[in-house]
């Protein structure tokens, strides 16, 4: 098993090819677990300022063909060319996609660093995979400890008392473009309903603002203050709601788009409007900055005015994942050496199923038959238990390869091959059953 990370994000490339890349995101992770292509599982996490896959396939020599499944889904469902998309995606491998979400789901990697709202979308990204069946065991424990970990930076280093993200440094900056920090009676629309636009509804909050309308293209504005406040606005009041604001946030990435003449005929008469443009796809026309009275905030905004953090601070952060990092993967090789103890155990099964089986042939279900199988089998307990250990040591130093070589070499167990292939035709599975069909016409009191 390996892990795959296909990574498009602020970073490296701009924002309008992110978005472009995330159209259709929902559908990626299943369509890709069709069967036709070595994924095993999928999760695609997507924001504001990126979109990332992460797979898992079978071995290490399948990642280019998992790789190139990924590819031709999202060029499918985004309708860009194939090569386009594999120039756009960053690929990253085993423990370089490891360290590399760990450092997402901690902010490291934002275009605010520390953000908070990072660490809810990669919780949410694993919910909806589960939801939806595309999340293997291996990939639910990556996405957990991701989450564990960026728990452990907010809680361990002072990037946890900053209160930073998107959001917060959009809020600043339309501060110092209005002149106040004051928000009570300022007229807020938020556009959207989603977890973005719940993280800007608890911002807003925060700093006072009472007066906020939330418009949703999708009729769930109702739905949405009802939990969170606010007033709900429809296609009938928008209008009216938008001549009177003082602050307009977008955060729907639904399509929803103020035009630059729309808000113009309004009639605000040059009433100032702070636009904060936070959606990927682009909720506010870039036009508007050209309109009187108006300031318009961006994404690419508000990634240039992010404050730098404390080195020391992000020096702690960095070896917090780091360490995350390097014990998630040692655990992982452990996992890996199961399949070589299954291999054993089977193998050795075999041989003993055949052994015991001669002594109730020769002895029947005597006491002396029965104390002879007993001490056969715990012999076989203590002979296996150094194999056992040692091939998690191994597997966990990143040896793997010696123990499959000496599965290999002193046994003949080849690892992906059935088990009767290191003895007679069929005798593995057969001894076992034999095994156990004699063992319930000659039960053994002590037995395995």
């Amino acid at each position: 098993m390996v892990f795959l990370a296909l990574v498009a994000s602020h970073s490296d490339i701009d924002l309008e090819t992110v978005a472009r890349l995330s159209a259709g995101a929902d559908g990626v992770a299943s369509a890709v677990l069709d069967g036709t292509t070595p994924v095993s599982g999928a999760v695609v996490l997507s924001t504001c300022n990126r979109y990332e896959v992460y797979c898992e396939a079978p071995h290490a020599a399948e990642i280019p063909a998992a790789r190139q499944a990924v590819i031709e889904q999202i060029s499918a469902a985004s309708g860009l060319p194939e090569d386009q998309v594999s120039q756009a995606l960053e690929t990253k491998t085993e423990h370089d996609a490891v360290s590399h979400l760990f450092a997402v789901g901690a902010g490291l990697d934002s275009a605010v660093i520390g953000e908070r709202e990072i660490a809810g979308q990669v919780r949410r990204a694993l919910i909806d995979a589960q939801a939806t069946g595309t999340a293997s065991g291996a990939l639910v424990r990556l996405f957990q400890t991701a989450s564990r970990t960026a728990k452990d930076v907010g809680a361990r280093t002072a990037l946890g008392g900053r209160g930073l993200s998107i959001v917060s440094v959009a809020l600043d900056l339309s501060e110092d473009l209005s002149g106040t920090t004051s928000w009570a009676g300022r007229n807020v629309v938020v556009f959207g309903t989603g977890a973005y636009a719940g993280a800007t509804m608890a911002r807003l909050k925060e700093r006072g603002a009472t007066n906020i309308f939330v418009y949703s293209a999708s009729g769930r504005a109702d739905a949405f203050v009802a939990s969170r406040g606010g007033t709900a606005v429809d296609d009938d009041s928008l209008a009216l709601v938008l001549r009177e604001a003082d602050v307009l946030i977008g955060c729907s990435g639904g399509g929803v788009r103020i035009d630059a003449a729309e808000l113009q005929s309004l009639g605000r008469g040059g009433r100032p409007l702070v636009a904060i443009d936070l959606a990927l796809t682009h909720d506010v026309d870039p036009d508007v900055a050209t309109l009187e009275g108006v300031e318009l905030i961006t994404l690419e905004s508000v990634r240039m005015a992010a404050p730098a953090e404390q080195s020391a601070a992000l020096t702690q952060a960095s070896a917090i994942v780091g360490e995350a990092a390097e014990q998630f993967a040692g655990e992982q090789r452990q996992r890996s050496a199961d399949a070589a103890i299954v291999a054993l155990r089977k193998h050795t099964q075999h041989v003993l199923e055949t052994e015991v089986e001669k002594v109730r042939a020769q002895h029947g279900c005597t006491a002396a038959a029965e104390e002879v199988e007993f001490a056969m089998r715990r012999m076989m307990r203590q002979l296996l238990h150094v194999p056992t250990v040692r091939a998690r040591e191994l597997a966990a130093d990143g040896r793997q390869g010696d123990v499959e070589e000496a599965l290999a070499t002193l046994f003949g167990i080849e690892l992906g091959t059935p088990a009767s292939a290191t003895s007679e035709p069929g005798a593995a599975a057969a001894g076992v059953q034999q095994g156990n069909d004699a063992s319930a016409a000659c039960p053994v009191s002590r037995g395995a």
